[in-house]
């Protein structure tokens, strides 16, 4: 069973920064694929960014391209979402997923690729 635990969410005023942080339990995290959601008030959660267990292939909505990178460091197993620019229309719960990976350069891009969830940071944005 692998824990995540996100942290880093907050409020910030738009056109600021945040990093968040999803720390994973697993000793074998380089196995994992990672991902991240986003749920805005009202809303469905939605897909924002994911990264290959190997690091070398990320993808990213629309909504997001150029603004957020998405990394991981094995060493730590964790994985970071640096965000940027923000806007009003970033605001919600920010949550973090894995899921093994047997290809290295695989990412996952829908709710149901993914086993393992945190329990999400909320990220306000005000305008």
């Amino acid at each position: 069973q692998v824990q995540l635990v996100e942290s880093g969410g907050g409020l910030v005023q738009a056109g600021g920064s945040l990093r968040l942080s999803c720390a994973a339990s697993e000793r074998t995290f380089r196995a994992y694929a990672m991902g991240w959601f986003l749920q805005a008030p009202g809303k469905e959660r939605e897909f924002v960014a994911a990264i290959s267990r190997s690091g070398g292939s990320r993808s990213y909505a629309d909504s997001v391209k150029g603004r957020f990178t998405l990394s991981r460091d094995d060493a730590k197993n964790t994985a970071y979402l640096q965000m940027n620019f923000l806007t009003p229309e970033d605001t919600g719960v920010y949550s973090c997923a894995a899921r093994l990976s047997y290809r290295s350069n695989d990412y996952y891009t829908k709710e149901n690729d993914y086993v393992y969830w945190g329990q999400g940071t909320q990220v306000t944005v005000s305008s």
